[in-house]
């Protein structure tokens, strides 16, 4: 593996950080897990509600939606708490959230439920939306599950998983999973979510601090994919614990 420049110490560029799964963590929920992704920590919890918005009643079918925060010590210097009105980059956030997550679904016929999944950051160290998503997905499906053991509903809806990981051009290199540090530095930044079957579900990519070719791209795209492999084995490891 390519020895990387700067400060990714014990990490290659094609490496992601040491991630973890813990599900069932907020014992209320009927799902939960807290995602670990390096020094990045997401508590991802799905909420199951009767019903669903007025614009969807009537239909017979449900719902699927995400919230997204930061606890105020999640940075490095605290960030004041969103309460009276969300700020652009949590309203853009939370919608790439909800809108990855409901990939996860064919169509939404399995009943006037609402499934609210609220992905709160405790620790912000780059990546919180990509930790977010792929540790939401993992909440997803047990909330499905918990609403088929209590018979809620016959089958889960659940068609496929789906996770996200974020890739970068840092001094003119390609960088899988990047962390704050890299994340300021980078002069591309990119977020591709990608489902269990191998679609993408969104791509997300900018030229921060430069402009970025289709080779750099390509190059990009596929470390993001092999990296989206690695976290779909880990998804299915630990849904099967």
């Amino acid at each position: 593996m390519k020895t990387v420049k700067g400060n990714r110490v014990g990490r290659s560029v094609s490496d992601l950080r040491p991630i973890t799964f813990e599900r069932g963590v907020a014992p209320y929920a009927e799902g939960s897990c807290l995602i670990i992704f390096g020094a990045t920590r997401v508590l991802c919890t799905a909420s199951v509600e009767d019903g669903v918005p007025g614009w969807k009643r009537g239909k017979g079918e449900g719902w699927l939606t995400a919230e997204y925060a930061m606890l105020p010590r999640a940075t490095r210097t605290r960030t004041s708490r969103e309460r009276a009105q969300l700020g652009g980059r949590t309203h853009e956030i939370q919608r790439l959230i909800g809108r990855s997550v409901r990939a996860m679904l064919d169509d939404f016929k399995f009943g006037e439920f609402t499934v609210k999944l609220d992905c709160d950051v405790l620790v912000a160290d780059g990546g919180t939306r990509t930790a977010a998503i792929t540790g939401a997905s993992v909440a997803i499906v047990d909330a499905f599950d918990w609403m088929v053991e209590t018979g809620k509903l016959v089958q889960t809806p659940i068609k496929r998983r789906v996770a996200a990981v974020s890739v970068g051009v840092i001094d003119g290199e390609a960088r899988l999973d990047l962390d704050y540090a890299e994340d300021v530095r980078a002069e591309v930044d990119m977020n591709v979510v990608m489902s269990s079957e191998g679609k993408f579900v969104e791509v997300q990519g900018t030229g921060e601090h430069g402009t970025f070719d289709r080779a750099q791209l390509d190059q990009l795209l596929e470390l993001a994919i092999s990296g989206i492999h690695s976290l779909d084995a880990a998804q299915i490891k630990a849904l099967s614990e």
